[in-house]
């Protein structure tokens, strides 16, 4: 396949395929709130999609929805003066006479209900003269704020127009990247990262498939180099985005797989190289490796598990996980430590796998990915790769030589909310 048909099934492979029952949730809360608030049953009126699924640029296993619920201005008058936890419980009250199995919740500034495998926010609003919603928070003793989603929704749409529909398409690519190694960045900051990229180049506007190599390259060079700052300015509404966690270093080695990836593209090895970059979603090669008799690892079985055949990814939450390094009893290091230092990891250690950072909040699940890599491993049948339960820490030792990999997943309503990954560079004998 081209470089052109790898990324166009890559950008189909991204696009979501459970819409008719996306519809069916939005409908259904949609309808039960206007019967309430104006004794009709329409299923699309007074309801606007936002979030990335109303601005377009949502994937395959998105799991956060977000709508906005129109409120009848007649009702303004009731919830004006610091009532902004009322308006919400109202909802949320209401709500749960339809889905009463449901987990159904006050939240802030929005009602979540929390379905198998995604969850929809509900933002009570009421209408403003100039198209912008004032909301309810409940922070800080309440007040009453505004957003303006129609402003982004129009501009990323306009955008994407002018840049040969390669707005919305490279913003899809960046979700299915954050997703495979754990970036912890907000839908809109994802569009808002891409806007400013793709309207400070006019290298792209009339390109497609064909140099999506390229785009993702410098897209990724490109905020890999941006000044690390606390927010950005959303396009259409320059409502600010917050950053939680800079991305600019997880961005600078995304570039320099771009550009391992683009220096094999003619080999066999290039979709391998790009499925490092973007993960699974993208194509995997077509070419099957002829076995000879002189192949001494040819009888080995994959073993390896992939979390995203067993649970939809939405990364929203930062995780990081570290290894305490001990021989005899002693510490020595920490795994990235000796990973910066480029201090080798020998034999005979114990390692002490563990979580150190993780913002996810209660309850949630933790499973953990031990993957044995390398000539060694495959020699000895031993590839491992499993998915299994765990908790804060994994013990494992080093037993044999390879570029080994431990990865730890937080699993929160059937979904995988954050993920770390931990390369084991294992050295003169050493094995996990």
């Amino acid at each position: 396949m081209s470089i052109a048909d790898l990324f166009k099934q890559f950008s189909n492979n991204l696009k979501i395929d459970n819409t008719e029952q996306i519809s069916d949730r939005y409908q259904g809360i949609t309808g039960y709130l206007n019967k309430k608030y104006r004794e009709t049953e329409a299923k699309t009126a007074n309801c606007l999609q936002v979030g990335s699924y109303g601005r377009k640029t949502a994937i395959k296993g998105i799991s956060d929805l977000d709508m906005i619920y129109i409120m009848p201005k007649s009702e303004w008058d009731r919830f004006k003066d610091g009532r902004q936890s009322a308006l919400l419980q109202e909802v949320k009250n209401s709500l749960k006479k339809k889905y009463s199995t449901t987990d159904i919740k006050a939240d802030g500034q929005v009602v979540v209900v929390t379905f198998k495998n995604f969850t929809v926010e509900v933002l009570p609003c009421f209408e403003q003269d100039d198209g912008s919603f004032k909301y309810p928070d409940t922070h800080s003793g309440g007040s009453w704020k505004i957003t303006k989603p129609r402003l982004e929704i129009d501009e990323i749409s306009k955008k994407d127009s002018e840049k040969n529909q390669n707005l919305r398409r490279l913003c899809r690519m960046i979700r299915a990247w954050k997703n495979k190694h754990g970036v912890a960045l907000g839908g809109l900051l994802i569009d808002t990262l891409v806007y400013k990229f793709i309207n400070s180049t006019d290298s792209y506007d009339d390109k497609s498939y064909f140099y999506y190599d390229s785009l993702s390259r410098d897209f990724f060079k490109f905020i890999s180099e941006l000044e690390k700052q606390s927010y950005y300015l959303a396009p259409g509404s320059n409502q600010k985005v917050y950053v939680k966690k800079y991305f600019q270093s997880k961005a600078k080695k995304a570039y320099n797989l771009c550009l391992e990836a683009i220096e094999s593209e003619k080999k066999k090895s290039v979709n391998d190289k790009w499925r490092k970059v973007f993960g699974r979603s993208f194509p995997k090669s077509s070419i099957v490796e002829k076995t000879t008799e002189s192949n001494i690892f040819s009888n080995w079985n994959d073993t390896e598990e992939h979390i995203e055949d067993y649970y939809p990814i939405d990364i929203r939450y930062n995780l990081l996980i570290d290894c305490n390094v001990t021989q005899n009893g002693f510490r020595e290091h920490t795994l990235l430590y000796m990973l910066s230092k480029k201090i080798p990891l020998l034999a005979n250690k114990k390692l002490n796998f563990e979580i150190t950072e993780n913002e996810a909040t209660k309850p949630f699940e933790i499973k953990w990915k031990i993957l044995n890599r390398g000539e060694i491993a495959k020699k000895r049948n031993c590839i491992r790769g499993q998915i299994i339960d765990g908790d804060e820490k994994k013990r494992e030792s080093t037993d044999f030589k390879g570029e080994h990999m431990v990865e730890c997943y937080i699993i929160k309503n059937e979904i995988v909310v954050a993920r770390s990954r931990i390369d084991v560079p294992i050295i003169n004998g050493g094995e996990l």
